[in-house]
């Protein structure tokens, strides 16, 4: 019966290292894809977080700045008595495409039959 235990002590043994193989190898596998999309991504020309956010606010507050220049210069105009006046639309008239000239109606191109 002692053989018998000391088999099943052998068989849980292998299989415990089996499972612990697996595990290494999974993690070693997750690595390596990690690894290998931080390539492919770097390849791409990509920004970070931080980098898009520090734009983002740039441009806020540029557009914060454009909006109060625009209501000062409107202001002045309106202390200058400077109508503000609506863009003239003009009409873009489509221009006509050259016509062919026309010219008599064209001879067949295929040679004449043989007299015999």
């Amino acid at each position: 019966m002692q053989s018998e235990n000391r088999m099943f002590d052998d068989l849980a043994k292998l299989f415990n290292g089996l499972a612990g193989t697996v595990a290494g190898m999974g993690r070693e596998a997750q690595d390596n894809a990690r690894a290998r999309a931080r390539e492919w991504a770097g390849g791409l020309d990509l920004v970070s977080r931080e980098e898009f956010d520090a734009v983002k606010q740039m441009a806020a507050k540029a557009r914060a700045e454009a909006e109060l220049l625009t209501e000062r210069v409107e202001k002045l105009e309106a202390a200058l008595g400077l109508a503000k006046k609506p863009a003239a639309k003009t009409a873009v008239k489509p221009t006509a495409k050259p016509r062919a000239k026309k010219t008599a109606p064209s001879v067949s191109k295929k040679p004449a039959a043989k007299k015999a």
